[in-house]
């Protein structure tokens, strides 16, 4: 299709009013926190690292990184068992209802995260008698988690198809051979970009979290929402922030790249 030159001007003033929209408030969270004022004037007028070293040497901000490294590396691994699973048994087998529970699988992710935050705080207090923790949360996140891996694994096994496992059988390989040898190294990049994807989605989740965790408990999203307000903490919630952003751009930029690879039925 070709387009007048206007045309094309404006498209690209549009793309550039897009992304000026996304990442111009995530640009100042950045810029600020090198910005050597506490309140923060607008535009600095010197810029420092001290609140970086703040930030690396604050207790309470170690503690959240861990927990939230813990409960996103354990809800990407449940998510990795579990969505694969239902991926094979949807895009290997027929059965009654199996268009149900394919849309089952992925609702919750289309579902608001304090819908289901309540549902899983009501069902974990009230009716299994669970105390909320670091369980609770990786449960919550693994709800949302497991979508993603599920998507991923099924187009996956869908463009596979089932005629290299099939002559693998033919010529002597048991299931399991099959598997180890035709069926995973086919589906690594695809699993490798759910779970990077899953892991950030529960690195940065906090909706979910908020029901789920139990006292004593703070994620890094949750350190910083509790921290936001008070003045002192303000330039280290900046580089908090600020460093989410970068490390959140990492499994996000590999993901895409092993989808698209994934688009040309490359191997990983």
């Amino acid at each position: 299709m070709t387009i007048s030159s206007k045309a094309r001007y404006a498209l690209m003033a549009l793309m550039g009013v897009g992304l000026a929209f996304i990442y111009a408030p995530l640009s100042v969270v950045i810029i600020n926190s090198f910005n050597s004022s506490r309140t923060f004037s607008w535009p600095p007028t010197s810029f420092t690292t001290q609140w970086w070293s703040k930030a690396i040497e604050n207790t309470g901000v170690r503690k959240a990184l861990v927990w939230s490294f813990t409960a996103g590396s354990m809800a990407t691994v449940i998510a990795l068992l579990l969505g694969t699973s239902l991926a094979f048994a949807v895009s290997r087998y027929d059965f009654f209802g199996k268009e149900v529970i394919s849309l089952l699988v992925v609702l919750p992710i289309s579902l608001p995260g304090v819908v289901t935050g309540i549902a899983l705080s009501n069902a974990f207090n009230q009716q299994l008698g669970i105390s909320t923790g670091l369980l609770t949360i990786v449960i919550g996140h693994a709800t949302f988690c497991i979508v993603v891996v599920y998507n991923n694994a099924l187009a996956r096994l869908k463009r596979m198809g089932t005629s290299l496992q099939e002559a693998s059988m033919d010529l002597g390989a048991n299931g399991i051979t099959t598997f180890r040898l035709i069926t995973l190294p086919n589906l690594a990049s695809a699993l490798f970009a759910g779970a990077l994807l899953a892991f950030g989605l529960s690195f940065d989740e906090i909706v979910v979290t908020t029901f789920t965790a139990g006292p004593g408990i703070e994620t890094l999203p949750i350190w910083i929402y509790n921290n936001l307000f008070r003045p002192n903490q303000a330039p280290i919630v900046n580089v908090v922030a600020a460093t989410l952003v970068i490390f959140s751009v990492i499994p996000i930029y590999f993901s895409q790249r092993l989808s698209q690879d994934s688009t040309s039925g490359g191997r990983f």
